[in-house]
C-alpha cells in the first residue's frame, strides 16, 4: 500500500496506475502520467514489437508504441468508451481510433451528427476537433489480437476511473462501445457511488438505463451500450453507420449536445 507520501511505484510496478492516477490533478497531468506506465509486461511487449517492425504500408511512420490518451475537450458532456488501441491505428498515432478502419467508421458517424469537425482521423496533427465528447478506453496499451485479459483491464482500470471523475462535473452521458467496454465501464460507477442496478444490465446494441443524481453537483448519467466499430462487425453488417449514427444522435442529446447537422 502506498501513502501519500510515498514516492510513485516504477513504471513497471502493477500498482503505478493506481498511484499515479489517483493523484493526477488534470486530464493533462493524468495523460503525462500515463503515457509512462509500463505496468502490463504482454502489453508493453507488444506495443513496442510492433512499432519495431511497423506495417509496409506504414515502414516511414514513428510509431508512438506507448499507452493511448484519451482525446477530447476536458468539460465534455458525453464519454465513448471503445476496448484498446489497434496496433497499426492508435499505437501507431498516438491518438484513440485514429489511423484504422474502426476509427474511420466512428468519426464518421461522430461528424454525421456533429460531434466532430471532420469525418477522418490520420494523425494526431490533422486538425480533428471533437465537440462535446471525449474518447477514452479501458486499456490503454495495444494488446495482442485485440484482446485484453481481464488482469490487463483490471490494472488499467484506475486511469478510466479517475477519466471519469474528472470529466464528471460535466459529464451527461457515456456510450460503451461492445460489451468489453460495458463491461469495465460498470464496475467504475460502481467503486464511484453510482449506484448501478442489481443485477448488473446486459449488454446489447441500444442497451440504455440512466443513474440517479449524485450529490449536488453530478446530475442523472445515461449509460448506453453500441456495437463495437471492429471490421468484424461493420463488414458483417452487425453495425451499420446508420445504426451507430442513430445511437450516437440519442446520446448526444441525452448529453444536451444537440448538433446534429
Amino acid at each position: 500500500m502506498h501513502r501519500e507520501t510515498d514516492a510513485p511505484p516504477p513504471t513497471t510496478d502493477r500498482a503505478f496506475p493506481a498511484h499515479c492516477a489517483a493523484r493526477s490533478r488534470g486530464l493533462d497531468d493524468m495523460e503525462a502520467q500515463l503515457i509512462r506506465c509500463r505496468a502490463c509486461p504482454r502489453l508493453v511487449e507488444w506495443r513496442e514489437e510492433i512499432g519495431a517492425a511497423r506495417r509496409a504500408a506504414f515502414r516511414d511512420w514513428e510509431y508512438w508504441a506507448r499507452p493511448v490518451p484519451g482525446f477530447g475537450p476536458p468539460d465534455a458532456a458525453l464519454a465513448v468508451i471503445g476496448l484498446a488501441p489497434a496496433a497499426h491505428g492508435g499505437n501507431r498515432t498516438g491518438r484513440m481510433f485514429t489511423g484504422d478502419a474502426s476509427g474511420d467508421f466512428l468519426f464518421a458517424a461522430l461528424h454525421t451528427v456533429g460531434l466532430a469537425s471532420q469525418p477522418e482521423a490520420t494523425h494526431r496533427d490533422d486538425g480533428l476537433e471533437l465537440y462535446g465528447v471525449r474518447i477514452t478506453a479501458p486499456v490503454h496499451c495495444a494488446p495482442p489480437h485485440n484482446k485484453p485479459t481481464p488482469d490487463e483491464r483490471t490494472t488499467c482500470r484506475p486511469w478510466l476511473a479517475r477519466e471519469l471523475e474528472l470529466l464528471a462535473p460535466t459529464l451527461k452521458a457515456v456510450l460503451a462501445l461492445g460489451a468489453f467496454a460495458w463491461q469495465a465501464l460498470l464496475p467504475v460507477l460502481d467503486d464511484a457511488g453510482r449506484q448501478v442496478p442489481r443485477p448488473r444490465p446486459a449488454f446489447a446494441h441500444g442497451a440504455e438505463f440512466t443513474l440517479p443524481a449524485l450529490g449536488d453537483d453530478r446530475g442523472p448519467l445515461h449509460i448506453l451500450g453500441s456495437y463495437h466499430p471492429s471490421q468484424q462487425n461493420t463488414f458483417t453488417g452487425t453495425l451499420t453507420p446508420d445504426m451507430l449514427t442513430d445511437l450516437l444522435a440519442r446520446a448526444a442529446r441525452l448529453a444536451g449536445l444537440n448538433r446534429r447537422r
